[in-house]
């Protein structure tokens, strides 16, 4: 197995067989080349294993399918936390196939073999004597020829320096003086063999000179002074530090191998430290460490090689410890009572200063005090601090005191450290310091106390000016009376008040309105002053808070809609200017009956509700008239434009607008100019009728059916008899006496005589035949304008139908016929064609303008009967 390591130990290859067996020897990788001290040796791939001289084993059975296989060594320094990575490449060999031999291949000859000698080894700083031989090279060839021996490379004759020699005729090596190893630690010569003639019967020989380590050199160490920091109070087994030594001997050998050890420590005491004689790392002894006590620990320390043996090498360093501070000691104060005196009503004045003692290092976290006041501070008129160059508790007064109210205080300090406590080990819990203080109370004269301080006045908004809305006094501390104390307002504040001058009763002068500029905020503080008999003065504030009043009226914000056909609600949404609880919920009402018969409101939030028509209403538009109240009960008026349209989206309704009968409805551009058209229209087809009417008026003759003055249609089989009667006179030209004949082509109307002086007619209508009377008169008809109402018409042809059509229904005999006449069964009520002809029973007066809105198809029915 061939192991090659490249520079820097970061890879190695090794050429392995394809096929590897468990627990099966790679190769072997120098590890202390990469880390001199490796605690952690572990591989990145399972099937291999490394240990500690460096030799990769196979865990399992390997078979290498690729031509080439990679994995990583890891090394970990654990103390001195250093990782290294040593990469490891698995290379197939290359499997030689024996070449087979042909008869034209050349036949390889026998070759004598080479001049070889062994190595040679010098020792390091050898005492000679000099020239020393090292060793005897010599030529097969030297028995049939005379050899000649010379060399080249570093320490050769040739060189004036040259530390080696070789004789010409023997071929022995010289060396000339001593080596050092450090310095060469080993030599390669090039040695040549010729003939006199200057023939080379050999290949040239590269020959080595290792020179063999010598113990010369004593370790030493890396620093001249090492300086390392522990905790007080660390536990024992705690690492301090690590010592380092280097020698310059051959490595890996007895010459290099160092061992450490405590030669003495400063001060003399417990030892408190050990050395590990290995590694060099330092580690805490003794299980207290005061800083108080000791803080800082200076050690002698000692490194000899050839593994600590006496007769090894060896050299001594210094190392300084220095024990760090905790917290570990709490301060206490040098009194545990104080008295000290203050002026009544004086703040922001020192009145004392404690002190307190701490061991531990000054300076630190674990000295710097921090004081508080524990008792007696209820109303918070005292403070204390801490001077930080002193260490000192300064206490003062931040609210003035009242000798009246308490003439003597008693506070009660406590004092901790910044960083917090750490016992010792087998200590007590610590306790907190305390002591008590007490000041007295001076008694002075002072001005006029208001009480309170602060008095809040509620204004409701815009109230009268000069409303009274408080009183504000202030009192004498030492009478307890409010006599001689005069009040003013100091100028350059918001004029919203006035206080009187004597009895302290405040007004408003101005309207408090908050939409105004300054009064926006809603409130203002008035600092009032009172003034007694000794012009002593006392301050207190007004704070003038103006409450929010229903003072605007609520409004929709949009009054135009456009509604389509869908008829979708709207959404109405109001506003108000005033605040809670003055503006929302609002209610919603529609104030005109008319139109609240046609419209609706549903509520949807506090501040919006729907409208929507209730029934399917003729487009248009809708001026709809409705209230919003608030919550405070203010009315607003508001006026809805709702545009309902025939659309499908708003914006096809723009300009548009229709009529609605008996409303306030409009009609647009366009469907007056559709009117228009129509009009003309309908115009042209009158005309155009009117001149296709013929001149002659058809003479009909009519049955004895007629005689009673009814006009009966039927269909006839046969052609009848022609009868003549006095009663049915033609009609000539009826177009031009009145227009009550009208011509329908070629056909012609005529009018039934009732009796003398009456007739019976229906309403003109064009198109149709009329039933009407004439008198006679010089033999020429004349229109009577006297006509029948409905219910003469209705009880003069009923009992006559009925007789008519129960004779109908018998034959000869007197029996019923199969083929007669039957009346209609009812068919209920609704239905959109109304009644079925002219006979219906009907019972209003003159209803037959129905008679004027037939439609052509009827009046093609008529004309058809006319003409058979």
């Amino acid at each position: 197995v061939l192991s090659l390591c490249c520079e820097a130990c970061k890879k190695v290859i090794f050429h392995v067989p394809s096929e590897l067996e468990a627990d099966t020897l790679v190769g072997r990788v120098d590890l202390k080349e990469c880390l001199q001290s490796a605690e952690f040796i572990s591989s990145s791939d399972g099937n291999f294993k490394v240990l500690e001289d460096g030799s990769v084993y196979t865990t399992s059975a390997l078979s290498l399918s690729a031509e080439k296989k990679t994995f990583t060594i890891l090394l970990k320094d654990i103390q001195e936390q250093v990782q290294k990575k040593i990469h490891v490449d698995l290379v197939k060999e290359e499997k030689k196939t024996p070449k087979t031999r042909h008869a034209r291949d050349t036949v390889l000859k026998r070759t004598k073999r080479r001049w070889g000698p062994i190595p040679s080894v010098m020792i390091e700083n050898s005492l000679g004597p000099f020239p020393l031989q090292i060793q005897q090279v010599q030529s097969d060839t030297a028995q049939n020829y005379t050899i000649y021996y010379s060399a080249s490379g570093p320490g050769i004759d040739q060189d004036p320096k040259g530390l080696f020699y070789i004789e010409r005729e023997t071929g022995n090596i010289f060396a000339t003086r001593a080596v050092d190893r450090e310095q060469y630690p080993s030599f390669q010569i090039i040695c040549f063999a010729t003939t006199p003639d200057g023939y080379s019967p050999e290949v040239p020989l590269v020959h080595t000179i290792r020179i063999e380590d010598d113990n010369d050199n004593a370790p030493y160490f890396t620093q001249d002074l090492f300086e390392f920091c522990v905790p007080e109070n660390s536990r024992p087994g705690v690492v301090v530090g690590k010592v380092i030594a280097e020698d310059r001997d051959e490595p890996y050998t007895l010459h290099t191998t160092l061992k450490y050890r405590i030669v003495s420590q400063t001060p003399p005491i417990t030892p408190a430290f050990s050395l590990h004689g290995d590694t060099g790392v330092i580690s805490v002894l003794l299980p207290q460490l005061d800083r108080e006590l000791v803080p800082s620990y200076t050690l002698l320390v000692e490194v000899r090689d050839m593994a600590g043996q006496p007769f090894g090498l060896c050299t001594t360093g210094t190392v300084v410890v220095k024990i760090e501070d905790t917290n570990d000691n709490a301060p206490s104060f040098k009194q545990l009572q104080y008295e000290t005196r203050v002026e009544e009503n004086r703040v922001n004045v020192e009145i004392l200063r404690v002190h307190v003692v701490d061991l531990d290092e000054p300076g630190s976290p674990g000295s710097g005090a921090v004081y508080e006041i524990i008792r007696g501070n209820d109303d918070q008129a005292f403070e204390i601090t801490t001077d930080k160059n002193t260490n000192e508790g300064i206490l003062c007064v931040v609210k003035g005191l009242d000798y009246e109210t308490a003439k003597q205080r008693i506070l009660v300090i406590g004092v901790n450290n910044e960083a917090p406590y750490v016992l010792a080990p087998h200590s007590q819990q610590l306790s907190q310091s305390t002591c008590s203080v007490t000041v007295h109370v001076l008694d002075v004269d002072e001005g006029p106390v208001f009480k309170p301080c602060l008095l809040r006045l509620d204004v409701k908004e815009c109230e009268d000016v000069g409303t009274a809305i408080g009183r504000y006094i202030a009192e004498d501390p030492e009478t307890g009376n409010s006599e001689g104390i005069r009040y003013r307002i100091p100028p350059g504040q918001c004029n919203w008040i006035n206080i009187d001058d004597r009895s302290g009763e405040v007004r408003t002068v101005r309207v408090l309105d908050r939409d105004l500029g300054e009064m926006r905020r809603g409130q203002c503080n008035v600092t009032v002053l009172a003034i007694d008999r000794n012009g002593k003065t006392g301050t207190g504030t007004i704070q003038v808070c103006i409450v929010p009043g229903n003072k605007n009226f609520p409004r929709i914000t949009q009054t135009d809609y456009i509604m389509c056909r869908d008829r979708k609600p709207i959404c109405l949404t109001a506003e108000d200017g005033d605040e809670a609880p003055y503006s929302a919920p609002f209610v919603y009402r529609i104030t005109d009956r008319n139109l609240a018969s046609m419209w609706k409101l549903t509520p949807h939030d506090d501040n919006s509700w729907y409208l929507s028509p209730k029934s399917d209403i003729p487009y248009g538009i809708y001026e709809i008239p409705v209230s919003v109240i608030d919550n405070g009960g203010k009315i607003g008026e508001n006026t809805i434009r709702v545009n309902l349209c025939d659309c499908v989206t708003p914006t096809e309704c723009d300009g548009r607008t229709r009529q609605l009968t008996g409303g306030n409805v409009t009609l647009g551009l366009w469907a007056i100019l559709a009117m228009i058209l129509g009009s003309l229209l309908l115009l042209l087809i009158l005309i155009t009728i009117c001149g296709c009417c013929g001149a002659g008026v058809m003479h009909r003759q009519v049955t004895d059916d007629c005689a009673n003055h009814n006009l009966i249609i039927s269909n006839t089989e046969a052609p009848g008899e022609e009868v003549m009667d006095h009663n049915i006179i033609p009609l000539q030209n009826t177009c031009d006496q009145g227009g009550y004949g009208v011509k329908t082509g070629e056909q012609q109307t005529f009018e039934m005589v009732k009796g003398r002086g009456h007739t019976l007619e229906s309403v003109k209508g064009g198109g149709h035949q009329t039933l009407g009377s004439v008198k006679e008169g010089g033999g020429q008809p004349m229109m009577d304008t006297c006509r029948y109402s409905y219910s003469e018409w209705h009880n003069f042809t009923h009992p006559r139908l009925g007789e008519k059509v129960h004779l109908c229904r018998q034959d000869e005999e007197q029996k019923h016929s199969e083929d007669y006449l039957l009346s209609y069964n009812y068919e209920g009520k609704g239905s959109l064609a109304g009644s079925v002809g002219c006979c219906s029973d009907q019972h209003e007066e003159e209803a037959l303008d129905f008679l004027d809105q037939l439609e052509p198809k009827f009046r093609t029915l008529a004309e058809t009967c006319i003409k058979r």
